[in-house]
């Protein structure tokens, strides 16, 4: 029993010895697509479309799903921020009464869902791309919404550095929709005060 034990220790110990020789950088699925270079297509995965979507090369089609994957990502970030920020006790004047969660759903009066709805429509009807309307220069990407309006020195930067930005986004967005998914998980099973230390 003792070498039964004393081998596993071995061997699970070799999971974190240093690779020798060269180590692949990327799937062969991944450098087989004409997307193996794009932003977001990164380690551990590389380029990763296991429903192969994009198998056929269309780059119209692909930057419409990068944008909606960029577009999910933001809309998940602001999601887990208010989830965490009412599930610590903070909430506007007027709405002290309302609960955290998804018990917010059906305490939130009706005039409410309105300006909710309001505000999304007006969101995306002014979060674009507004060169075909005013005189203002074409997004430099898909989801570029600056409209040479705000800047915060974007224009100034390398490349390398536009392209490492996006990236970083594009990361976060994936955690904050992997990460929003599980909150409202927990909160449906009734343990999310466990994983969130400041939950009342």
């Amino acid at each position: 029993m003792k070498s039964v034990i004393a081998a596993t220790l071995i061997a699970s110990a070799a999971a974190f010895a240093p690779v020798s020789g060269p180590v692949a950088r990327e799937s062969a699925l991944s450098a087989a697509s004409p997307f193996a270079n794009e932003i977001g297509a990164q380690m551990p995965l590389g380029y990763w479309d296991p429903l192969g979507i994009c198998k056929d090369g269309n780059k119209e089609k692909f930057d419409r799903l990068r944008y909606v994957e960029l577009k999910h990502g933001r809309v998940a970030m602001l999601a887990v921020v208010g989830y965490l920020v009412t599930y610590a006790g903070i909430r506007f004047p007027g709405a002290e009464d309302i609960p955290a969660g998804w018990a917010a759903l059906p305490a939130v009066p009706a005039s409410v869902w309105v300006q909710m709805v309001f505000t999304f429509g007006v969101m995306e009807a002014f979060n674009r791309d507004a060169s075909d309307v005013h005189d203002v220069a074409e997004s430099e990407f898909k989801g570029d919404f600056r409209n040479e309006f705000l800047d915060f020195g974007w224009d100034k930067q390398t490349d390398a550095w536009k392209d490492r930005k996006r990236a970083i986004e594009l990361n976060q967005g994936r955690a904050a929709q992997m990460g929003i998914f599980a909150l409202m998980v927990h909160d449906q099973l009734g343990n999310v005060k466990d994983i969130l230390p400041l939950a009342n």
